[in-house]
């Protein structure tokens, strides 16, 4: 019984959840502001999270009869069987109390010694996170079937992660680290549109109106173009705002990887090609992520 649950929990997806919190703990470790426990603790909320996301989405589009047999994404264990509908709900529901209690330590050490409203803010979009990641598929009206998943995407794996993760950290806010909190958000939004690239025909006709759906293929490719090009513009700009030493330039080691992840959004012929694409996405993701941090470091 462990295979369907680890399956369920879609390994390849965590490195990209990680990239915010690499992102905002080293920019802390930048203002001499790093904590262990806080990245320790960040980490494992986040990684909660995205598995918690990822069992809610396979357990919503089934319930939600959006999981066909035109999918080409990778197994649901609900619409296999594997995992019964209501077993799963219970595994949602014991992971969302292992986030609400990781999250409860993470925000109980980030603000000791504040004042009880900063603790009531993170307490406030902690329990925004965990709702927004049960609620993309699930419920009656889930947000994901009306194409504002790229939105609460960008907003939780970008700003509020790497901003809340530097805030914890350092018990500040520096304006320009919505430079590289967009960055992140940007890519993590381009993983999201490359899945709903892949899946465009089951989407549509299961009538999932993903941004994708609405403004077709062609369009998405060139939406995709920016969400990475995007990213590493502003990955520049911070760095030539923040400019101390060459090593902060080695986050560009990730762009081959980027750029041959566009050019197949541009030349690809069947949705079928872009399967390998959103692991290796999300793993550059995760190597931008480390080479901007330790850049920032060193």
């Amino acid at each position: 019984m462990i295979k369907p649950w680890i399956q369920a929990f879609r390994l390849k997806t965590l490195p990209l959840a990680l990239a915010n919190t690499i992102i905002g703990s080293c920019l802390a470790a930048s203002d001499d502001g790093f904590r262990w426990s806080v990245f320790g603790l960040a980490a494992l909320t986040t990684v909660l999270l995205q598995i918690m996301s990822n069992m809610a989405n396979d357990y919503g589009d089934f319930v939600n009869g959006k999981d066909t047999a035109e999918r080409i994404g990778p197994k649901r264990m609900v619409q296999s069987g594997e995992i019964t509908p209501k077993i799963m709900l219970r595994g949602i529901i014991v992971i969302g109390i292992l986030c609400v209690v990781s999250g409860l330590a993470l925000i109980l050490i980030g603000t000791a010694g504040m004042d009880i409203t900063n603790l009531l803010i993170f307490g406030v979009l902690g329990l925004a996170a965990i709702a927004a990641a049960i609620k993309y598929t699930v419920g009656k009206n889930p947000y994901g079937y009306r194409g504002l998943g790229d939105i609460f995407v960008f907003i939780f794996f970008g700003l509020v992660g790497v901003i809340g993760t530097y805030f914890l950290h350092t018990q500040s806010f520096r304006w320009d680290i919505l430079l590289p909190a967009s960055a992140i958000g940007f890519l993590s939004t381009g993983v999201l549109n490359m899945n709903n690239m892949r899946d465009y025909e089951a989407d549509k006709n299961a009538g999932k109106t993903t941004i994708v759906v609405a403004m077709g293929v062609k369009k998405a490719a060139y939406y995709h173009l920016f969400l990475v090009a995007g990213a590493a513009l502003l990955a520049v700009i911070y760095t030539l705002l923040n400019y101390h030493s060459a090593w902060q330039w080695l986050f560009v080691l990730s762009f081959p990887i980027l750029f041959l992840n566009l050019k197949k959004v541009f030349t690809y012929k069947d949705a079928l090609e872009l399967y390998p694409e959103l692991p290796r996405l999300s793993m550059a993701s995760l190597v931008f992520a480390v080479t901007f941090g330790i850049g920032l470091i060193l």
